[in-house]
């Protein structure tokens, strides 16, 4: 397997994957990695007490790549998972993907080079992601940000980096944000670690973008992200600490806070937790009636793909979408 132009291959790059009974995904998910570029990784398993067969299918692949080990742990989450494959590895740099999710071949190669060319003050790379389903089918390729440099207040505003898998970082910044931090899950809101650590790493380092879809990130109604009340209560813990620190940045925070209620009401549909997703939409409703109206079509569009609507009913939306273009600047902006 060649190495990517420009890449290093003496740069090593630890790859921490949290598992918790991934058994019907970690197979393809340590492919993804296996496969990729940039050679020289050190790949670290977390099982987080796992009772299904997962810690089997990881010795398999462990048997035929000598860059795969797993480490045990009983359960305690993905932060202190993330945390303990972190500290496995003297590694420089990080990169962290949920026991579910996939990356193109040359995801770590072309974030290492993003991170190399912004020098020491770049502290994480983040890229692209489509949305796919439980057979890895894309349905989404509407996450396009581009945000570099100094990028607080837009993280503020907005998770633009968007999940865990879609992050290279320096360990320097990783460890000077102080890694991710467990008490969301002690505190029973765990789900915006990844949200959470971004924003720290912010206060200190700047940001780098690639601009390719190279993460696959798995929507199913089994994984964290799911539960999507679990995941408000985190958001608005995490959005919390921030308003503290930085109260001059509050209507971005608010605004982000809207925006994430938006997400898990898809998410929640998406995940078949109807009740939920209701709730959620009426919260949205009430926060800010306009935007919820005109995101609707986006909103029907993304859980139209993702639970497999037939096509006429598609159809439709797409001309409806259409037909509104010009009373919804932010669901274009959006969807590219």
């Amino acid at each position: 397997m060649a190495l990517t132009v420009g890449s290093d291959p003496s740069a090593t790059i630890g790859v921490v994957v949290p598992m918790f009974n991934a058994e019907r995904t970690i197979g393809a998910t340590l492919a993804s990695i296996c496969r990729q570029t940039h050679q020289e990784l050190d790949i670290i398993i977390v099982d987080d007490g796992s009772s299904d067969n997962s810690a089997s299918i990881v010795a398999d692949y462990a048997k035929k790549d000598r860059r795969i080990r797993i480490i045990q742990q009983s359960n305690g989450g993905v932060a202190a998972a993330r945390n303990n494959g972190a500290a496995a590895t003297d590694a420089e740099f990080l990169a962290f993907i949920d026991a579910d999710d996939l990356w193109a071949p040359s995801k770590i190669a072309l974030q290492w080079e993003a991170l190399e060319k912004g020098g020491p003050s770049a502290g994480l790379a983040y890229c692209w992601f489509a949305l796919i389903d439980e057979d890895s089918r894309v349905f989404s390729l509407h996450n396009r940000p581009t945000a570099e440099g100094s990028v607080l207040q837009r993280m503020c505003r907005n998770n633009f980096v968007g999940n865990g898998s879609s992050m290279l970082i320096r360990r320097c910044a990783f460890e000077k944000a102080g890694q991710f931090d467990p008490s969301l899950r002690a505190r029973k809101a765990q789900g915006c670690e990844d949200l959470l650590i971004c924003l720290r790493i912010a206060e200190n380092y700047e940001f780098r973008v690639v601009p390719e879809h190279l993460v696959g990130y798995r929507m199913t109604n089994t994984n964290m992200s799911s539960d999507v009340m679990q995941m408000l209560r985190s958001c608005e813990i995490v959005l919390g600490e921030f308003r503290q620190k930085y109260p001059h940045y509050g209507t971005d925070l608010d605004a982000h806070l809207v925006e994430m209620i938006r997400w898990l009401a898809v998410r929640g549909f998406v995940g078949g937790r109807f009740f939920d997703g209701c709730d959620l939409l009426r919260r949205f409703l009430a926060l800010d009636t306009r935007l919820a109206i005109s995101s609707l079509p986006n909103m029907l569009d993304v859980y139209c793909r993702a639970r497999l609507v037939p096509d006429w009913i598609k159809v439709r939306l797409k001309r409806l979408r259409n037909k509104n273009a010009h009373f919804r600047p932010l669901y274009m902006e959006m969807a590219g």
